[in-house]
């Protein structure tokens, strides 16, 4: 075997545990180095995804199997109509529940990656790189999966927000957006970058400030408004970050008519990507207020309350991919059932919900656009039996992910 086709592995073979170089020059991929040490298969997925048919193996040999070089025949077009001839029976209900859980654990795994590349940002800024880009690749994987991305319900378990569970949740909310106004890929990688890390400055803010839901001092609140700040130099003096994502970071609070801080920067001063992260930030934010008691309540507050501080068609394109009714939302139903959005669906006013009786019985998850039942309104959870209450898990957190 020549030298340079030595120990070629192709891409449908990697596996975590082994070390490899890709053919590529370091412009063409995200990874911080050629020369990468596999230890997720977010990794694997992101290699996949940069269109080469083989890396180099440069360590772990003796782990793979020994047809491992060996080039798989491809698929011929006859085994293929052969397959998608299979009947198949298709339970709704269960695939719904399997895509729920699926990306609840996503979100969680995000959750992790984020917390682990925020620990090192400082003791070792280059695996900060690494674990972002792994973490927005994984993203952009899921975001890609399917034509029409949808929003899930997932939740953290936790009753006070998390700055990382807030990353997640609005990096969502702001690459569906994006995708729905066709923003280039590099657009839509440079937009969840900045999103997962836009309040990473809120780790040099005292916990008793951040996690602080009302009743704020003017000290307090000065100190909060710097942590967009905060952010931006410590990801500044890494040198590792471009200037569009730091950009996202310093800028998340400002707002289209010139209201917002640090800046006070108005219109098209401020970056399509910065704007939507700052829509996104401005809904998720609203989502854990005391006064705030449903994701339909948020939306309705958007749009009283920030009219001119965010472009109305960017709000716009929060209300289509949010729905009428968002992930989260207490409805009543026409059959005298209470229901919890859990999933959007393209006729937004047909949500998939986690349903009961008024006493907490007969749990059901439901598809609304197939049955002849309608959404007559918003349910506050105050309104709720004790019942009903812990059925729906009505008093969880509320985040979003991609389904």
């Amino acid at each position: 075997m020549a030298k340079d086709t030595q120990n070629q592995l192709p891409v449908s073979k990697l596996q975590v545990g082994i070390t490899v170089k890709l053919p590529l020059s370091w412009t063409e991929h995200p990874f911080l180095f050629n020369k990468i040490e596999i230890k997720s298969s977010e990794q694997i997925e992101m290699i996949r995804q940069l269109g080469v048919p083989y890396v180099q193996v440069l360590s772990g040999l003796e782990t793979l199997p020994p047809d491992a070089f060996e080039i798989e025949k491809p698929v011929t077009i006859a085994a293929e109509v052969e397959v998608e001839q299979l009947p198949v029976a298709i339970d709704q209900s269960k695939t719904a529940r399997v895509a729920l859980r699926r990306s609840q654990k996503r979100f969680i795994d995000g959750m992790n990656q984020s917390r682990v590349m925020m620990s090192k940002v400082v003791s070792d800024p280059e695996g900060a790189v690494r674990e972002t880009a792994v973490l927005v690749e994984m993203m952009l994987e899921h975001l890609f999966e399917t034509e029409h991305s949808r929003l899930a319900l997932v939740s953290s378990g936790e009753t006070a927000v998390s700055i990382t569970q807030h990353g997640i949740s609005v990096a969502t909310l702001a690459l569906v957006m994006a995708k729905q106004l066709e923003l280039t890929k590099p657009q839509i990688r440079t937009i969840a970058t900045g999103a997962i890390l836009h309040d990473l400055g809120k780790m040099k803010v005292p916990e008793s400030i951040r996690r602080k839901r009302s009743g704020l001092t003017a000290h307090e609140k000065n100190f909060l408004a710097m942590h967009p700040n905060f952010g931006y130099d410590l990801l500044k003096r890494t040198g590792l970050f471009s200037e569009e994502v730091l950009h996202i970071v310093l800028h998340h609070h400002e707002f289209y008519d010139g209201s917002g801080f640090p800046d006070g920067l108005k219109g098209d001063a401020i970056p399509i990507g910065t704007q939507l992260v700052a829509l996104a930030n401005d809904f998720d934010t609203q989502l854990w207020r005391e006064d705030i008691i449903s994701p339909q309540i948020a939306l309705g507050y958007m749009f009283k309350n920030r009219v001119g501080m965010h472009q109305q068609s960017l709000i716009q394109v929060l209300v289509k991919v949010l729905g009428i009714y968002p992930p989260g939302t207490l409805v009543q139903l026409s059959d005298g059932f209470i229901g919890k959005v859990m999933l959007t669906t393209e006729n937004v006013a047909k949500p998939q919900v986690w349903s009961c009786k008024k006493d907490g019985s007969e749990a059901a998850f439901r598809f609304l656009i197939d049955e002849d039942v309608t959404v007559e309104a918003a349910v506050k959870p105050n309104e709720l039996s004790a019942g009903a209450t812990k059925t729906l898990k009505s008093n969880d957190g509320i985040s979003f992910y991609l389904c």
